[in-house]
């Protein structure tokens, strides 16, 4: 893990792949035309502050096709640019568990009816996930990939209430224990730089989330998106923001690494919304770009994922062929 011989310095996504699936992976995103309970009044209106989802949604994913018919365009996008990957069905956009069970079924289903998918990944809020949900996906992963993915954004609950996320970090907590020791893949997601985050609450927030049973953890800085709510308070007023410069968000990346628990899969580390879209901040680099800047700057701290946390305070891992503590 520290970096020796050529080895990555973190475990990344793809090492994750090969140890569960022995093959490269690509997602393919998939609406399934849900939405989010702080959208349609449930909770709230309008949704999160800093959403669009218009901004991370590839061109052939679209509500309006089928399930099927969105994954045979991604297939045909990504067949052409790669040879012998295995497909995961990545329903991404809104709140993917946020309706009753006989309509998810029906979505997962279609999916994994695919000839060419061997999975499944939910993204979802802690707060739309039920002992009836977690039942019946523990039931789907005895015989395929099942991954659910708990969008947290945030450990400071008056930061989640201040881009109107809807739920507290404790119910986020309780729903990653709660999908524990099902078979069930358990991805978490964060948000560096929400207004209110502080560089040290944000370390913090992430060494915590990563001492949960989860496998999977991506991270990425915020940016501020046109056509969301964030925009016009940034627009108004942009010393609210601090936004990271990309030289000042690589050694944050690499203080986190170097905390975190050294058993969980990192799959990425920035967000990149098409320049239509993008307001700032502007970095100008790849996510692959990124990553490269990265494993540099590791080498040059001679820093590794793990290298000062206290192992006590961590789980102990996860069986990769069935998703259960070990």
């Amino acid at each position: 893990m520290n970096g020796t011989k050529g080895q990555k310095r973190y475990r990344d996504f793809p090492a994750f792949c090969r140890k569960v699936f022995g093959v490269r992976v690509q997602k393919l995103s998939v609406d399934a035309g849900f939405t989010c309970p702080n959208r349609d009044g449930k909770k709230g209106t309008g949704g999160c502050t800093f959403c669009n989802n218009e901004s991370f949604n590839p061109d052939y994913c679209r509500s309006v096709e089928s399930i099927s018919s969105q994954l045979d365009e991604g297939i045909r996008f990504f067949d052409s640019k790669y040879k012998g990957q295995c497909y995961l069905a990545y329903f991404q956009a809104y709140s993917n568990t946020y309706a009753p069970l006989d309509v998810l079924r029906k979505r997962y289903e279609e999916a994994l009816a695919h000839s060419q998918v061997a999975g499944i990944v939910i993204a979802t809020r802690p707060d739309v996930m039920n002992e009836e949900i977690l039942a019946y996906l523990e039931q789907l992963a005895r015989e395929y990939y099942v991954c659910v993915e708990f969008g947290i954004e945030s450990t400071d609950n008056a930061v989640l209430a201040k881009v109107n996320r809807g739920h507290t970090y404790e119910e986020a907590e309780r729903a990653i224990i709660s999908a524990a020791d099902r078979g069930i893949y358990i991805g978490a997601h964060l948000i560096f730089g929400l207004p209110g985050e502080t560089p040290q609450s944000m370390l913090d927030g992430a060494v915590r989330v990563s001492r949960l049973p989860i496998h999977i953890l991506k991270l990425h800085q915020l940016q501020i998106i046109r056509g969301t709510r964030m925009a016009d308070e940034y627009l108004n007023n942009p010393l609210l923001f601090r936004l990271y410069t990309l030289e000042e968000y690589l050694d944050f990346i690499a203080d986190v690494i170097e905390r975190m628990n050294p058993e969980v899969y990192l799959e990425r580390f920035v967000n990149q919304a098409p320049p239509e879209y993008l307001i700032a901040p502007n970095w100008g680099v790849k996510n692959y770009e990124f990553v490269a800047k990265l494993d540099k700057r590791l080498k040059e701290r001679d820093s590794w994922q793990g290298k000062w946390c206290d192992m006590k305070h961590f789980n102990l891992g996860f069986d990769d062929r069935t998703g259960k503590s070990i």
